[in-house]
């Protein structure tokens, strides 16, 4: 192979485009699938527990899902496991809308369909675990953490948004045709994905068939990163690393945590505050938004002022948010404040953390993501039943005490983080390009 010439189709500017209108796509799926769950509790007289089977289906799903697809990309890139989730998620879209085209009021009968379409739904979630290595093999390590954060945050951004158009469109256009309309859009952007997206050099090269010399790669290309193994292999190796699940603790508390707020907020505004469901939607949407949009300033200053430090502020930010709003005496204008100090530090240690899973497991990456983006993402799921046990204990007031969880979490972080800072040094023998 030349060392002057990169054989390459695309740029990082054009991959980072594609990868995140991927996940944005796949992540919008959670939106366009929980009005769904609202409509089918009366319509199916369905229990508690049923109702929230279904609600927890596509997160669970989308979670699961992110450590093998992840793992996937060290061996074939991210292009086809992106297909193949956006794919599965336009199935859950089709087969929700063809059984509400059948049966405007579903039957009780069509439970166990609803809750596999759930499923499919899901999948979209997991394209977040494939772009993370898919755009870290196309970035050099100097700008990993400005990329993974706008392809992150912006992808982030869907489940705000499509919450507050999807009641619109149900409204005026109809709900069948609603989803009609969402199935239509995903299924174009799989279509622009499959003739645009190009994964990294180094997969294109193989796939051409030509011998891959990391050094000229790198001198041709500008690819400082080299999968290596296989995807268990990938996976294996980010697992027996300390380091990792460090990372996965962090995620756990603060994207996890962005999920738990995300499905909290609404009730805590309604409940503890007493104000309209409308106006606690509108609340909630302004904290997921913001949080999203945040992760991309915070990965601007995590390659300017680095990934570790900026973890460690967000952490502090997280626990005086979370204790404002322990704090606050029913005051709107605080409980407010410290929901955007929540806001502002998960966003800005989501993107920090990322910064750091290439740094720490560079020769594992695509392991790396799926094991951190996946585990990490369970946070949305055990969090929110603890905060409840708050108020089940103690009533409405159990929803300002409930943010001790994410005191007592950031805390738990920033011991290990003190860990992480002392001893997680950057061997050369991690880097595969090491001479």
């Amino acid at each position: 192979m030349d060392e002057n010439v990169c054989y390459a189709k695309s740029s990082r500017r054009e991959a980072l485009t594609w990868t995140t209108l991927a996940f944005f796509g796949g992540f919008a799926g959670v939106s366009a699938y929980g009005p769904i769950v609202a409509k089918l509790k009366d319509a199916m007289a369905l229990s508690p527990l049923s109702i929230g089977l279904l609600a927890a289906c596509p997160a669970l799903t989308g979670s699961l899902l992110r450590i093998p697809f992840g793992a996937m990309v060290d061996r074939m890139g991210g292009k086809k496991p992106i297909l193949v989730l956006l794919g599965l998620a336009v199935a859950g879209i089709a087969g929700i809308t063809i059984l509400f085209g059948l049966s405007p009021t579903p039957k009780p009968s069509y439970f166990s369909f609803f809750l596999m379409f759930g499923i499919l739904c899901g999948c979209g979630i997991a394209v977040f675990s494939v772009g993370i290595p898919a755009v870290s093999y196309w970035y050099p390590q100097k700008s990993q953490g400005i990329a993974l954060a706008v392809y992150a945050g912006l992808g982030n951004l869907a489940p705000g948004i499509f919450a507050l158009l999807l009641p619109v469109l149900a409204v005026s256009l109809g709900f069948t045709f609603s989803y009609v309309l969402w199935f239509g859009m995903l299924l174009m952007l799989i279509v622009l994905v499959f003739i645009f997206m190009k994964d990294a050099p180094y997969f294109q090269y193989k796939d051409m068939g030509i011998d891959i010399d990391p050094e000229a790669l790198f001198l041709a290309c500008g690819e400082e990163l080299i999968p290596s193994g296989t995807a268990l292999a990938s996976i294996r190796k980010a697992g027996a690393d300390w380091r990792t699940w460090i990372l996965t603790f962090f995620y756990f508390v603060t994207f996890g945590g962005f999920i738990a707020l995300t499905v909290w907020l609404p009730t805590y505004w309604a409940d503890f505050f007493k104000i309209s469901i409308v106006k606690a939607g509108l609340l909630t949407a302004a904290y997921s938004l913001s949080s999203s949009l945040l992760r991309v300033l915070g990965g601007f200053y995590s390659d300017r002022i680095s990934g570790e430090r900026v973890v460690f502020y967000s952490f502090i930010i997280v626990g005086v948010g979370a204790l404002t709003m322990m704090l606050a005496p029913r005051t709107f204008s605080i409980a407010f404040a410290g929901q955007m100090l929540l806001a502002l530090g998960m966003g800005f240690a989501n993107a920090g953390v990322f910064k750091l899973v290439p740094k720490y497991t560079p020769a594992a990456v695509g392991g790396a993501a799926g094991i951190v983006g996946g585990l990490g993402a369970f946070g949305g799921f055990a969090i929110p039943p603890v905060m409840g046990l708050f108020v089940k204990l103690y009533g409405t007031g159990g929803y300002a005490s409930g943010f001790s969880v994410f005191l007592i979490l950031a805390v738990v972080a920033l011991i290990l983080f003190a860990v992480l800072n002392r001893y997680a040094t950057v061997k050369s023998e991690d880097i595969p390009n090491a001479a």
